[in-house]
């Protein structure tokens, strides 16, 4: 029986379009004025430090670590200290108005339905923790982050590969088989497999690929499959 649902974020809860013609393009805007307002704050000045290490740059060349942060943007680089120096800008800009999280109407319905149903939900994203509560906590839809009871970030490991999920699956203290692992990336989903979770093939807009794996249009698909489990 499936007792918790671990689902991404792009593509699966959101569309790809906000994160990519939204969210990286405001980041790529705002981080500048972003990091040199703010680059003695400990917690931007500790980023920073990762990404001078990183990038082989001199850490007082602010204006250098600026253009290597907005290369990585283009590159949608999966580099820990990009994403957490993202979601600081992310959150200025939600709690000032200028953004909102998209989500779509099934998913939001679903996840509120599966946690009133008991169901323990969890987030799994390349993005950071920050960044996921952001997206949900101002979302379209309102203040979603209720219904989580966790979120997980590439500090597990990456999503394509198979030790990650196995992370997970101690720290939830679950069998993985009570799993349900949500998402629009076939390698991923193998990934979680190997780990022993179960899961669903998010494709809401694409040709339905030729699979044996569950593959569901939305989240009223998906809940259909734990109807039957």
């Amino acid at each position: 029986m499936i007792r918790v649902i671990l689902t991404d974020i792009e593509g699966t809860t959101s569309s790809i379009s906000f994160v990519h013609d939204v969210l990286f393009p405001y980041a790529d805007e705002h981080l500048p004025a972003f990091i040199c307002e703010q680059q003695t704050r400990p917690d931007v000045s500790e980023q920073l430090d990762l990404v001078a290490d990183d990038s082989g740059i001199d850490r007082k060349d602010i204006e250098a670590l600026i253009e290597t942060l907005q290369s990585w943007i283009r590159e949608d680089r999966k580099a820990i200290p990009l994403k957490t120096l993202q979601g600081m800008v992310w959150q200025q800009g939600y709690q000032q108005g200028e953004l909102k999280g998209h989500i779509y109407e099934d998913a939001a319905l679903y996840l509120q339905h599966w946690h009133d149903r008991g169901l323990r939900l969890y987030v799994y994203s390349s993005g950071s923790v920050k960044a996921q509560k952001l997206i949900f906590g101002f979302s379209e839809s309102g203040d979603l982050t209720p219904f989580f009871s966790g979120y997980f970030d590439t500090r597990v490991g990456g999503k394509k590969e198979p030790k990650a999920y196995r992370n997970i699956v101690e720290e939830l203290g679950v069998e993985a088989e009570t799993i349900l692992f949500l998402s629009d990336v076939e390698a991923e989903l193998k990934a979680a497999e190997i780990a022993g979770m179960k899961t669903a093939w998010l494709v809401r807009e694409a040709e339905l690929p030729e699979t044996g794996r569950f593959v569901a249009r939305d989240f009223a698909e998906v809940d259909s499959l734990l109807k039957r489990r």
